[in-house]
C-alpha cells in the first residue's frame, strides 16, 4: 500500500502513515520522493508526534532531500506544531535555503507558545532581505496581543497600512482580536477599527463579531455592543455559536445587567456550554447575586466538573452567605476532581521590552524590584486603615489551595 492510499483513508491513518515512510526510509532501495515524505510529515503534526517526525527527518537525510526546500519547511513545521521549538529553532539555523514560508513557519510557531521572539524573529526576517506578507503579519498581531505588546502591535498595525495589506479579512479579523484584547482604554480603537472595516465592504464574520463584542464588554459599552449582537442577527445572518453568546452574556453581565444575561442564555436556541454558563457566574459574583451565581455554577460544573474557578466562586459564595459547611464540602469535591489551577501570567511592556510574570516565580532578575514597587500600596493601604473584606481573603486562601 502506498502514501497516498494511506492519505485517501482520512485522518485516523495518520500514524500509519508516519510509520510508513519512517519505516522504509531505511530500508536500501525503498522508493521515496518529497510528495510522500511532505504528507507524512504533515500527518506527524496533526497527531503531535515528534518521535516518527525525528524519524522521518533522519530518513529526508539519508535519501538526500536536504535539499528540497518544500520538504524542509515541511519538517520545520512539523517541528513547531509538536511544541518542539528549540529543535525548530536550531534546525531553522542549519537550513542552507530559506524562502518567506521558512520564516512565516517559525513566527507561527512561536507565536502559538504566547511568547514575543515572533518580534525578533521578523525583524532578523527583515534584516536579510525579505518582505513579510499577510501570513506574517496575522502571527505578528496574534504574538503582540497575547503578550499585551501595545506598541509593537501598533507598529505592526502601521507596516499593514503601508503595504496596502489594510483591506485583508484575516488581518482585519487579526487587528480586532488584538484590540479587543487590549481591554485597558483600547476598546473603542476596536470598534472604530470594526466601523472602519464595514465602511471599506468588508463583511465581517462570526470572528469579527465575536472580537468586537469582547472589546464592547470590557470598555463597558453595553449598548453599542448589543447593537453589534442584533446587526449580526439581522443585517448579516450569522447564527451566534457558544462562544459569542458568551461574549453577549459578558456584556450583559459586567454593566450589572445580569437577568437579561440570564435570559440570553435562556432564549439560545441551543444548550448553553461551561464557558456561557461561566460568564453568568463570574458577573453575579461581581455583584452579589448569590442565588443566580449558585445556579450558574451548578450548570457549569455539570457540564465540566473539574473547573477550578467555579469551585473556587462557589464556595465563595457560600463562605459570604455564613454557610461554612457548604463552603468546606466545595473544596473537598474541588481536591477529589483533581482541579488545580493553572499559574497566573501578565506582561508588561515598559520601553518597548515586554516583561513576563508568573505567579510564585521568585527566580527571575527583576522580582525583587517588582515586590519592592508592590509593597508601597499595601504600606498606603494599611496607613489609610484598609480592612481587606472577608469574601476577598476566602478568595486568596482558595488560590493558593
Amino acid at each position: 500500500m502506498g502514501v497516498a492510499q494511506f492519505k485517501s483513508s482520512g485522518k485516523c491513518h495518520c500514524v500509519l502513515i508516519c510509520e510508513f515512510v519512517a519505516f522504509h526510509g531505511y530500508q536500501e532501495g525503498a522508493e521515496l520522493n518529497p510528495h510522500s515524505i511532505s504528507i507524512a510529515v504533515r500527518a506527524c503534526a496533526s497527531v503531535g508526534s515528534n518521535i516518527l517526525g525525528r524519524q522521518i527527518h533522519t530518513a529526508v537525510i539519508k535519501h538526500g532531500f536536504e535539499s528540497d526546500l518544500p520538504v524542509m519547511n515541511s519538517i520545520l513545521d512539523m517541528y513547531c506544531r509538536c511544541g518542539c521549538l528549540s529543535e525548530a529553532k536550531e534546525y531553522f539555523n542549519e537550513m542552507s535555503e530559506k524562502d518567506l514560508i521558512t520564516w512565516n513557519t517559525l513566527i507561527a510557531g512561536y507565536e502559538r507558545s504566547d511568547s514575543i521572539e515572533p518580534l525578533f524573529i521578523f525583524s532578523q526576517m527583515e534584516s536579510e532581505g525579505f518582505s513579510p506578507n499577510c501570513f506574517t503579519f496575522t502571527s505578528l498581531i496574534a504574538a503582540c496581543a497575547n503578550v499585551a505588546a501595545l506598541q509593537c502591535g501598533q507598529q505592526v498595525h502601521g507596516g499593514i497600512f503601508r503595504r496596502g495589506l489594510d483591506g485583508n479579512l484575516e488581518l482585519a479579523n487579526a487587528l480586532i482580536d488584538m484590540h479587543a484584547k487590549w481591554t485597558h482604554g483600547y476598546g473603542k480603537e476596536a470598534v472604530e477599527l470594526f466601523d472602519e472595516m464595514v465602511r471599506s465592504g468588508i463583511r465581517p464574520d462570526q470572528v469579527v463579531f465575536m472580537a468586537v463584542l469582547h472589546a464592547c464588554s470590557h470598555a463597558g459599552l453595553v449598548d453599542q455592543g448589543l447593537r453589534y449582537f442584533n446587526c449580526m442577527l439581522d443585517d448579516y445572518h450569522i447564527k451566534p455559536n457558544q462562544e459569542i453568546y458568551g461574549c453577549g452574556v459578558g456584556l450583559l453581565g459586567r454593566a450589572g445587567r445580569v437577568e437579561e444575561a440570564y435570559h440570553l442564555i435562556r432564549s439560545m436556541p441551543f444548550m448553553a456550554d461551561e464557558s456561557v454558563w461561566g460568564a453568568l457566574l463570574g458577573a453575579c459574583k461581581a455583584h452579589n447575586l448569590s442565588k443566580l451565581g449558585k445556579l450558574a455554577a451548578k450548570k457549569a460544573l455539570a457540564l465540566k466538573p473539574n473547573m477550578f474557578e467555579t469551585y473556587v466562586m462557589l464556595s465563595n459564595i457560600y463562605a459570604a452567605e455564613g454557610k461554612w459547611g457548604e463552603a468546606e464540602r466545595m473544596r473537598k469535591l474541588m481536591k477529589r476532581a483533581g482541579s488545580k489551577k493553572e499559574a497566573g501570567r501578565s506582561w508588561i511592556e515598559v520601553r518597548n521590552q515586554v516583561y513576563s510574570f508568573v505567579v510564585g516565580n521568585k527566580m527571575d532578575s527583576h522580582i525583587e524590584r517588582v515586590n519592592e514597587v508592590l509593597e508601597l500600596p499595601v504600606r498606603h493601604m494599611k496607613e489609610a486603615g484598609y480592612v481587606p473584606e472577608l469574601v476577598c481573603l476566602i478568595h486568596d486562601q482558595e488560590d493558593r489551595t
